[in-house]
């Protein structure tokens, strides 16, 4: 009796080695810098030297006219390393991937082209409901660069804009020190015979680590002060020498206030900065010191603390000056620039060669972690709970 044919060859039957999934070919990218147009903000996403090396790997980058001139570079500058620029603003959020600094306006996504991906800061406390609903209108693809994490499960756009953030505050202190500011004349640094000055940081992490390093560079005398124990054996560590650090006992706080010259706020907390200084305290500072409070961008840890502006970026309460402007790398745009371009460049060049977002978002967690809406879908869980909003899973919607 004759068996049945089989439908496959004997070939075919045969076990056959695992396929491993290819990755896709090399693919060109067009990138959008619109102009910067939120109040105060001068920072731009690439720096020419970046376009260069991103031109020079066959994509293409469209700038904005007048993008970087805030940061000190020029539309030629950007022409030169193979950049194009035109004045047409829709034009340039029609490109299938957009560079901003700041989140895009509610005006600003209506010029988006649906299923565009965007690649900006979030900003999660300023936003409002609505902007996610527009995202998910556009069925846009959306990543916070703040929450990018990289190998060692840090988040490198915080850290570098934390260090300049932790710098800048020691040199704006100076500055407001000084009499040509109406200051009480000190200056930082440890001049033979003279006392150096005091300073206070709350806060033992990025900011006030680079603070601290600042300030014991110029000649000061630095306390340091945060609830983490942990965080005060990094910081000595880091900078390899024994500086004062204490817990925040309300006692020991106050002591250390009432002899500085200048303090600075450097403390996060989850939702709000939690206030660690009372008005009170504040009150029994010295006259004539300084306050910079950098965590005013989540409230502020001071008391007295209120938002002020690069314009008028001080206000005076019991004598004490109080320098309240928040996001402060913005003072520094070329610096700022610098430092978002280098954590910016590396990515887009491997975008390009992994064949785009998708297969990106698929083999890269760091870069995962930064995406909060997929395609119009809404996959970050803090976002979906802050604004009682659907929110998927990212690992079900691209495996």
């Amino acid at each position: 009796m004759n068996q049945p044919s089989s439908p496959f060859s004997k070939q075919q039957l045969l076990p056959q080695e695992e396929t491993l999934e290819i990755l896709k070919s090399k693919r060109e990218l067009f990138i959008g810098i619109p102009q910067e147009n939120q109040y105060q903000e001068q920072r731009i996403c690439l720096t020419p030297d970046a376009v260069n090396a991103i031109t020079a790997n066959g994509h293409r980058v469209l700038i904005e006219a007048g993008a970087g001139e805030s940061a000190h570079f020029s539309d030629s500058d950007y022409t030169k390393a193979g950049g194009e620029i035109t004045r047409d603003t829709k034009k340039v959020f029609g490109c299938p991937l957009l560079l901003k600094v700041e989140p895009p306006t509610l005006s600003e996504i209506e010029m988006i082209n649906p299923q565009t991906v965007v690649i900006s800061a979030l900003q999660l406390k300023t936003r409002e409901k609505k902007y996610f609903e527009q995202l998910a209108k556009k069925r846009i693809t959306a990543i916070a660069f703040e929450y990018i994490k990289d190998e060692d499960g840090k988040y490198p756009a915080v850290r570098s804009l934390s260090e300049i953030a932790g710098i800048s505050s020691v040199l704006i202190a100076s500055e407001l020190l000084s009499a040509t500011n109406d200051g009480n004349g000190l200056m930082f640094g440890n001049i033979s015979g003279v006392p150096p000055i005091e300073v206070v940081i709350i806060g033992a992490g990025t900011v006030g680590e680079f603070a601290a390093r600042s300030a014991l560079g110029l000649g000061a005398n630095v306390k340091i002060f945060d609830n983490s124990l942990t965080k005060l054996r990094t910081i000595q560590a880091s900078l390899r020498q024994t500086v004062y650090t204490s817990t925040l006992q309300p006692k020991n706080l106050l002591k250390a206030l009432k002899r500085c010259d200048v303090a600075i706020g450097a403390v996060r907390g989850e939702d709000r900065s939690p206030v660690v200084v009372s008005s009170t305290m504040v009150e029994n500072m010295k006259k004539g010191a300084v306050i910079i409070d950098v965590s005013i961008d989540t409230g502020g840890c001071f008391e007295t603390s209120i938002i002020t502006s690069h314009n008028k970026p001080t206000i005076e309460k019991f004598g004490v000056i109080h320098y309240g402007v928040p996001n402060i790398p913005s003072r520094y745009p070329k610096t700022a620039s610098v430092s978002i371009s280098n954590i910016f460049t590396p990515y887009l060049l491997k975008l390009g060669e992994e064949g785009g977002m998708e297969n990106s978002l698929r083999f890269d967690k760091g870069l995962r972690n930064g995406l909060y809406m997929y395609h119009g879908i809404l996959t970050n869980k803090s976002v979906g709970e802050w604004f009682d909003l659907e929110y998927s899973d990212i690992n079900f919607l691209i495996f």
